[in-house]
This record gives structure tokens, sequence and C-alpha cells, in this order.
């Protein structure tokens, strides 16, 4: 296998790629060409299929294609220029090799995110919980294999799982460190602030935005599924419920940040502070692992909007 993340200028290249994009453009002179995005697990990079011929067999957005390709350098990046092009058999690539996954084991961050519903004190809250996470199989599958987002942080396999658990962890140990917080309402807040991520991007490795997505977004979605999943349950207090939603509403902190509200509860304010710590460092950490500047700084990072030191010394 050769992942993209590997090659160099003016290799020739014979592989399996994911075409992520396909787009059917013209060029000045009026000739149809492909512009393409293709992807591994180590990343992505931009194809050009200039010459449309007999060599170039049909294929769609979404199918593994194998590639002969030429490595050339287009506006300072490295890009692939494609003379022969088909749809890739089943038998010939490793699936894995083509999907970014979490380095630690989904099933016992699953197993730890169960331990922390079952210690929920309020049965009601409890069993809305177990109804969103656990009761159903379809939607559990999804929580384990969903990225956290489209390209920012944890964009991976079991991403979601993973900042769902580190959230939920960072809310618990607040939860005994200042006044006035409900545990319950905290931890259930952390479980379900992302909820709504499994339908709001489509499955790995694809891990692009649904119509739902795009139309209304991971919060409004995550508040639906706990308004469906509290009218199950008989008498479930309205103030309690709501509660728990604007945890939901409000954990992105900031108009401009995408919250509907400001956090207007202790526990939704903590929650905000538990999201906004683990996706920010976890980008400092993926910054961290691919940047190979030469020196302690790494190059300007636009996500952040910032140089980012290593904190090496001699």
């Amino acid at each position: 296998m050769r992942y993209l993340e590997d090659i160099k200028e003016n290799e020739r290249i014979i592989e399996h790629y994911l075409c992520r994009t396909k787009q059917i453009m013209k060029s000045r002179s009026g000739k149809t060409y492909y512009s393409l995005r293709l992807a591994d697990k180590t990343g992505q990079m931009d194809a050009k299929v200039w010459e449309l011929n007999n060599d170039i067999q049909a294929f769609e957005e979404g199918d593994m294609i194998k590639i002969d390709a030429q490595v050339v350098i287009f506006n300072n990046d490295m890009q692939l220029k494609i003379s022969k092009l088909r749809k890739s058999q089943e038998d010939e690539y490793v699936p894995m090799n083509y999907v970014p996954h979490t380095e630690r084991d989904i099933e016992e961050l699953y197993q730890e995110l169960c331990e922390f519903v079952k210690s929920i004190v309020h049965p009601k809250v409890r069993a809305l919980l177990e109804g969103i996470v656990i009761n159903d199989p379809e939607r559990v599958e999804l929580l384990k294999k969903h990225s956290a987002a489209k390209q920012m942080h944890h964009s991976y396999m079991g991403g979601l799982l993973e900042h769902t658990l580190n959230v939920t962890q960072i809310c618990d140990f607040m939860c005994s460190r200042y006044k006035h917080v409900n545990r319950d309402i905290l931890i259930t807040g952390a479980i379900l602030h992302d909820i709504g991520k499994i339908y709001e991007l489509s499955p790995m490795p694809m891990n692009d935005y649904t119509d739902d997505g795009q139309m209304l977004g991971h919060i409004m979605i995550g508040v639906e599924m706990v308004t469906a999943e509290a009218a199950k349950i008989p008498d479930f207090p309205h103030t309690l419920c709501s509660l728990l939603k604007h945890a939901i509403i409000a954990h992105h902190g900031e108009y401009e940040f995408g919250s509907p509200k400001l956090p207007a509860t202790i526990e939704a304010f903590l929650l905000h502070c538990a999201d906004n710590m683990d996706a920010k460092v976890k980008t400092f950490e993926e910054i961290l692992d691919k940047d190979s500047t030469a020196g302690a700084w790494t190059g300007y990072q636009k996500m952040l909007n910032r140089y980012i030191r290593r904190s090496d010394f001699d």
C-alpha cells in the first residue's frame, strides 16, 4: 500500500484510493476534465484527469478506484495527474487502509461510557440515556464508528466516541470541585452533547455532511433525540428535560460559534469548557503529530490562528 502521506514529487503511483469527490469541469479551451479528491487513512490529495479516453473507465464519487498517475506540483502542493483509472474490485484492497481510526480500543471506550450511564442517580435520566446510547443497537454502532467532525478534531472512525468519553471524564472531574453542580445533568449533557453527529455526518470513510446535517445541524438533531426519548418515559419532568436540552443547545458557548443560546446554567457552562478544552487540545496533538517543520515552531496553523511551539528545551 502506497499511502498518500508517503508519496513524493515525480513518482509514478499505481494504487487504490477512495474517491471522496468528483467534479466534471471545463478548461479555458472548453475541454472537459475531472477534478478529484482522493483519500486513504493518512490524508487526502487533489487529482486531475485531463484526458478522458478509454483508459478512464466509469466511476462515481464514493467509489474505490485504481489509478495510474504521476505526482506533480501545482501551486506548491502535490497533485496526482491520472492517465488510467478504473473501479477497484473488493478483493484488491484492505478497507481499513482507507479509514482513519482511533488508536484506542473502541469496545473499551464504549464500555467506559456505559459505566458513566450506570452512575446516573435519577432513574428517569438514566432511562433516557439508556434509550439513546445503549438500547438501540443500530444507534450504538453509529456512535462507535462515527467521527467527531468532518475536518477538525477527532475526524476519524471512533473519534466521536473518544471525544464524548474525554468530555464526560473532564466533566466528572469538575463535578466534585465546584458547588451547585448537578452531576446527573452535567454527565448526561456530556454524553449527549454531540450525539446528533451520528446523523449530521455520513459514516466513514465518506464522513461528509448529510442533508439533515446541512439543514439542521447536530445541536438541533441532538435536542430532538432527547425530546423524543423523554416522551417515551412516563412523567418525565418538563423542567429537567429543558435543563438537559439547554446543556446541548449551549455547549458551543458563544453565538458566533453556533450556540443558539449562551450557557445559562453552571452545568451548561462546565460542559462548554470541557468540550472546548478537549477539541482544542486534540487539535494541538494532531498538529504536533503531523508537523515536520524543522525547529521548535510549527508552520502557521489556520485552524487555531497561530503558530505553535513544541515544548522542547536544552
